[in-house]
């Protein structure tokens, strides 16, 4: 995405809400994750003679997740502002205990595939926040049917809908020029030398490092 120009990026995807509160066919914003993978090392470009920790206390850009709330209340859409959101492994739903934990703990929702997409457009000096269109209550509610490939699919038609127009409405008040933080986040953020930067790597990363060669 960074080789064609990308500078914002609007994730939406389909996420189990770990509350009462956050009800199916609502919107959460999240603001915060918390990761349950095993893939860390998966979620970065560097590594490879290149060493950079990114500022990631905010995850979110929240000037992009602003406009998105905007956009939502506009709409008269039922969307919540800010919430963790739950990284957890897939492919597999949760399990029964897995779901109470996570729902003990208060957190928001959970999903497969926000963080690794967060961390990835942070180290591309990418703004991305993500509409996370709730589609059932995972597995922790007892009244409530353990989720399922069918429940989460027929929810998130009706959800697809919403999220058509919060994106159509966000596009239209995006800045024109990239001045976010996020779109500086490399700043400060590479420990290693430029003269120690192995050539192999500054090739591969050329696209990312960009301003910094």
């Amino acid at each position: 995405m960074k080789s064609l120009g990308v500078e914002w990026i609007i994730s939406v995807s389909a996420v189990g809400s770990l509350q009462e509160e956050f009800r199916p066919r609502e919107i959460l914003l999240p603001d915060q994750f918390i990761d349950r993978t095993k893939k860390s090392m998966e979620h970065t470009y560097f590594g490879e003679g290149i060493v950079a920790h990114i500022a990631f206390a905010e995850p979110i850009c929240g000037s992009l997740r602003a406009l998105f709330y905007e956009a939502c209340q506009e709409l008269n859409l039922p969307a919540h502002n800010g919430g963790t959101y739950v990284n957890m492994e897939g492919p597999a739903f949760s399990t029964k205990a897995e779901s109470i934990a996570n729902h003990q703990a208060k957190f928001s929702v959970i999903g497969m595939t926000n963080l690794g997409e967060a961390k990835c457009a942070r180290e591309a000096e990418i703004s991305y926040a993500t509409l996370s269109m709730i589609t059932d209550y995972d597995s922790w509610k007892d009244e409530e049917a353990p989720v399922t490939v069918e429940m989460v699919i027929e929810n998130l038609t009706k959800n697809s809908e919403n999220a058509k127009k919060v994106i159509e409405s966000v596009v239209k008040k995006i800045p024109g020029t990239p001045n976010y933080p996020a779109h500086s986040a490399l700043k400060n953020a590479i420990f290693t030398e430029r003269s120690l930067w192995p050539t192999k790597t500054v090739n591969n990363l050329a696209t990312i490092l960009g301003k910094y060669l």
